[in-house]
Formats: structure tokens, C-alpha cells, sequence
């Protein structure tokens, strides 16, 4: 008789005390929400505003999308913010960075000149380089280490969530209010993130003592420190393999929808093409994230690099036929598990005692196929009307990548 009461009394304290659940559970949620909302407002969600600003104050297209070129300012910023993260932890560099992006986008709403949009577009940037992968790498690690892969393929499924929910949500509020209100909502919930973000996030189980802090690590982390990692050739034979797969990012998806309307299909099936390679995209986050656990990731990222290599080749043979679908498919497969791979691969191999300052290089790296790899494949384009060599050229990329991760065989772990 007393089964029911009981129950009933457990049940209530859950809903009243949500967090003994596990509180990395919640860590996580926190930390796919941080991840996809910016991700989804920087990236994803722009295209949305750039015909308003255009028709608002005369731009040319070309002005306005220095804005998303601008966005290279978070892998500059990256080294400094990673720093920070090792020395002060997760929590006060995800909530500033949170309070950068919303800051930023609150004054978007009120701009009158071009230079405006640009200064408030470095703010943003410099904000999601804390708010997204480098601090969702560390969280992950510390608080599922047994199952670190699986989670962190759920939490960068991120991406593709605010892509999927915040294109619509800036089309809807443009559509009934305008520009400027997008903008001043973006803001608003970044806003809210941060506060949920102070409240939800913290490194560590409550375990930690004051020496570890002072040592300049938490307590119980091993690992290399940043001098320690860039002694040894594995670092920069990974930074290599990353950053040719970075190309992905760069090129490919920037450049899909003109290479597959200039094959033939409709702007229409170009774009829904893009989401079609999207959702797979968020399935390989999960089955890569899962396969590292046994694979290692830097395995992983070698199946990855060489899927992306054959959807590529399928891209170029295919042309405008049918088969052009069946390239969707394989590339989505192989290119989205990398947002889950870069950060496991760097835990993999250098642990987690300066994880933050490694990672800030890694991706400060990065950028480098950011600021090359659009305006050479544009100018290929335009030489031979076609985007088959640059294509070709980042296969080459792949295969090189490949092979860099191959060589790089992990150090031995030091003890932090």
C-alpha cells in the first residue's frame, strides 16, 4: 500500500529537483542549445536579412556579405578564448561569450551605416568562438568521459538544429515586424541563454579542490600542456588533417547550390538538395560520434575525409542526372561527423589539461581554408565555367588530410 505514495513522492522530487537526474545531462542540453542557436544565427539564418538590409539602405550584395567574411574573426579569436577557458573554466567564458553574441545582435537592430553592421558582425564573431564548439568540446569531455564520442556527436547535431529552427524563425519575425525585430530576437534569446547558461553549467562534478585551479587545470585532468603539444610532430600532422577538412566548410557547402544549378537543376532542387545533405549531415554527427568511441577518432576522421572524397567524385561525374542525389547522400554521411571529430580528435591525443588553448590553435589554423578556398574556387569557376577542378582539387586536399592523419601517430599521455 505504501508502493504508490512512494512513487507518486519520488516522481514529485524529480520534477521539483530535475538535476539529480544527472547534472551533465543538463550540461549538455545547455551546451547543444549554446552551439546550434549561434551557429543558426551566424551562419545559417543571415541570407535571411541580406535582400531587407539591401532594400532598407541601398547596399550592394557584395557589402553586405562582408559581414559572413567577418565571421574569420572567431578563429583569430579562438587561441585567446581557449586560453580562458583553461584558466577560468567553462562557465564564465560561455556566458561572456553568450553576452557578446546577444550584445551584438541587440545593437544590429539599430544600425544606420555600414560600418556599424561590420563592427557589431567582429562582436558576434568574437562571442561564438566561446559559445560554440570549444567550450561544448571541454564540457563534453569532463563530464561524459566513458562515452564522450556519442555525446559529443549529439551535442553538435547542434548545428543542424539551428539551422533547421532559426531560417524559419527569421523569416517568420521579418516577415511580420521587419529587419530590425529579427535582429532584436536573436539577441533576446541569446540573452536567455546566457542567463541559462550561469545558472546550468559548470566543469566538474562538485569534487574540485583550490590547488588544481591554481595549477591552472582542474582537478584530475591529464594531458599535455600547449608547449608540451607543440614539441611534438602529432600536433601539427593533426592541425593539417583538420584543417584540409575544413575545405568542407569553406567550399562545398558554400559553393553547392551554384555547382548544382549550373548542372541543370532548379534553384528550388538545389536548395532542397542542401537540406537533404544537412539531415544526413546530423545523422553522421551520430554515427561518427558513436564510432570513435571504438574506431579512436582519428580514425574516424580518415573514413570521414575519404567519404567526403567519393561523394565529391559522384558530384563531379554525376553532372545534373539523378546520380547528383546519390553524391548528396554519401557527402552529407561523410562531412558531418567532422563537427564532432575536430574536438575528439584534439581530447584523443593532447587529454584535457590545456584542451581550450590547443583547440584555439587548431581552429585559428583553420581559418586559413576560410579566407583561401572561396575566392580560388570562384575564380576556377569563372576560367573554366565549371566547378569540377576546384572540386578536384579539394579531393587532393582530403587525400592529403588523410594521409596526415595516418602519420600521426598519438603521443604517450603525460599525467597532469
Amino acid at each position: 500500500m505504501t508502493d504508490a505514495p512512494a512513487g507518486r513522492t519520488r516522481l514529485l522530487d524529480w520534477f521539483l529537483h530535475p538535476v539529480s537526474v544527472y547534472r551533465g545531462y543538463w550540461v549538455a542540453v545547455v551546451a547543444f542549445l549554446s552551439t546550434g542557436l549561434t551557429v543558426g544565427m551566424t551562419g545559417y539564418a543571415f541570407g535571411a536579412f541580406i535582400e531587407p538590409l539591401e532594400r532598407e539602405f541601398g547596399w550592394t550584395r557584395s557589402q553586405v556579405n562582408v559581414a559572413v567574411s567577418l565571421m574569420a574573426i572567431s578563429g583569430l579569436a579562438s587561441p585567446l578564448m581557449g586560453r580562458a577557458l583553461d584558466r577560468v573554466g567553462s562557465r564564465p567564458v560561455m556566458v561572456g561569450s553568450l553576452a557578446l553574441v546577444a550584445t551584438g545582435f541587440l545593437l544590429r537592430s539599430l544600425i544606420s551605416e555600414l560600418w556599424q553592421l561590420y563592427v557589431l558582425s567582429a562582436v558576434v564573431a568574437v562571442g561564438s568562438s566561446g559559445a560554440t564548439v570549444l567550450t561544448a568540446g571541454r564540457l563534453v569531455s569532463l563530464w561524459f568521459p566513458k562515452t564522450r564520442g556519442r555525446m559529443m556527436g549529439i551535442v553538435t547535431a547542434g548545428n543542424n538544429f539551428g539551422g533547421l529552427t532559426m531560417v524559419p524563425f527569421a523569416s517568420a519575425v521579418i516577415a511580420v515586424a521587419g529587419w530590425r525585430w529579427g535582429f532584436a530576437g536573436f539577441g533576446l534569446l541569446m540573452a536567455l541563454m546566457a542567463v541559462v547558461a550561469f545558472v546550468v553549467i559548470r566543469d566538474r562534478p562538485r569534487e574540485s579542490g583550490g590547488a588544481a585551479r591554481a595549477a591552472g587545470a582542474p582537478p584530475g585532468l591529464g594531458g599535455f600542456s600547449v608547449r608540451a603539444a607543440l614539441k611534438r610532430p602529432t600536433f601539427y600532422l593533426l592541425t593539417a588533417g583538420i584543417s584540409s577538412g575544413t575545405f568542407t566548410y569553406a567550399v562545398v557547402l558554400s559553393q553547392l547550390i551554384p555547382h548544382l544549378e549550373n548542372e541543370g537543376f532548379s534553384s528550388g532542387a538545389a536548395a532542397a538538395a542542401l537540406s537533404v545533405m544537412a539531415g544526413f549531415g546530423l545523422a553522421s554527427k551520430l554515427i561518427f560520434g558513436r564510432a570513435s568511441e571504438g574506431l579512436t577518432a582519428r580514425y574516424s576522421f580518415i573514413v570521414s575525409l575519404c567519404i567526403q572524397a567519393v561523394g565529391l567524385l559522384l558530384f563531379i561525374v554525376a553532372g545534373g542526372s539523378p546520380f547528383a542525389w546519390l553524391a548528396v547522400v554519401v557527402f552529407g554521411l561523410g562531412f558531418g561527423g567532422m563537427g564532432a571529430l575536430i574536438p575528439l580528435t584534439v581530447a584523443e591525443a593532447f587529454g584535457m589539461r590545456a584542451f581550450g588553448s590547443i583547440m584555439g590553435l587548431v581552429n585559428m589554423i583553420g581559418i586559413v581554408p576560410q579566407l583561401v578556398g572561396p575566392p580560388v574556387a570562384g575564380l576556377l569557376f569563372g576560367v573554366t565555367g565549371s566547378y569540377a577542378l576546384p572540386f578536384a582539387i579539394i579531393i587532393g586536399f582530403f587525400m592529403a588530410g588523410a594521409l596526415s592523419f595516418w602519420a600521426a601517430k598519438p603521443p604517450a599521455r603525460q599525467a597532469a
